[in-house]
């Protein structure tokens, strides 16, 4: 379960500084004197948050893959698979830097911490938690109007599509985030969040891993009605071979979706959040 951030901003009585104090998700407190100026982001989603935050004038340096805004391609890349250049980043001088916890290792993000970086880590597992963490970096960065604006533009959105399809009759799905091996999420995951939203249910909801590998017996037995995949040739039929009898493939309700819209964690997500609501209506006709 994620812990929730709790910001607090104190005076100092006897400076006139005020100290930015933030417990990140996994329960650290870190302390800034100011607003950051120099931030580094360590995942894509991450530096797309930064930008909405209004933030991007202040990030120094990226992960690879950082697509969201265009400006974002441009900076300097200090991460890459969720391998952390040490000495490119400390060249960049960075007072923050945003790390994700199910992405970049917990040794790096210790080794960053043991040289003096200050390294605010969080974690997006359901839709809520992107506007609460547009939020705590508008904070950080002292940006908070503009971060207050995009958190409730994106909480707008998604209080729209909630009550447009809350009242449809669910429909019984398999995420498909890789096809040999299959691989899926289970029902703490982001993208089963937004299937719940769109009155979805994923059929593997229940699996004790975040991301689990399932067999193909598991996919029969499991019954989806529809299939929603990344688009990785597995939205054509003959990749589903053997599997006539789960309903999604005898009624041929596969569904490709941009896995940059989709998967992502960060406020472009509602681009693949509204295709996913799409796709379950035309599986529910």
């Amino acid at each position: 379960m994620i812990r929730v951030i709790v910001l607090v901003l104190v005076a100092g009585v006897a400076s006139d500084t005020h100290a930015l104090q933030a417990s990140d998700d996994r329960g650290v407190t870190i302390s800034l004197g100011e607003p950051a100026v120099r931030i580094v982001t360590l995942a894509p989603h991450l530096a797309e948050i930064a930008f909405a935050a209004g933030a991007g004038a202040k990030v120094a340096g990226v992960s690879s893959f950082s697509r969201h805004p265009a400006e974002a391609e441009r900076l300097p890349v200090v991460a890459s698979n969720g391998r952390v250049d040490i000495e490119r980043l400390i060249a960049l001088r960075p007072d923050l830097v945003l790390a994700w916890q199910s992405g970049n290792p917990p040794l790096q993000i210790d080794r960053l911490e043991r040289i003096g970086v200050r390294v605010f880590v969080t974690e997006a597992r359901s839709l809520a938690d992107i506007p609460r963490i547009v939020r705590r970096v508008g904070a950080l960065a002292g940006s908070v109007d503009v971060a207050e604006a995009s958190a409730r533009q994106f909480e707008n959105e998604l209080a729209d599509l909630r009550k447009r399809y809350s009242a449809e009759r669910r429909v019984a799905v398999f995420l498909e985030i890789w096809h040999a091996p299959a691989l899926t999420v289970n029902g703490a995951h982001l993208i089963s969040d937004a299937l719940r939203l769109c009155g979805g249910h994923n059929v593997f909801a229940a699996a004790k891993m975040l991301t689990p590998l399932v067999s193909r017996e598991q996919i029969l037995d499991a019954r989806p009605e529809a299939i929603v995949t990344g688009g990785f040739g597995s939205e054509a039929l003959q990749a589903w071979k053997g599997l006539e009898s789960v309903p999604a493939v005898r009624s041929r309700r596969i569904y490709a979706i941009d896995p940059d819209r989709l998967h992502a964690q960060g406020p472009h997500v509602l681009e693949g959040v509204r295709a996913l609501c799409e796709r379950l209506e035309l599986a529910r006709n």
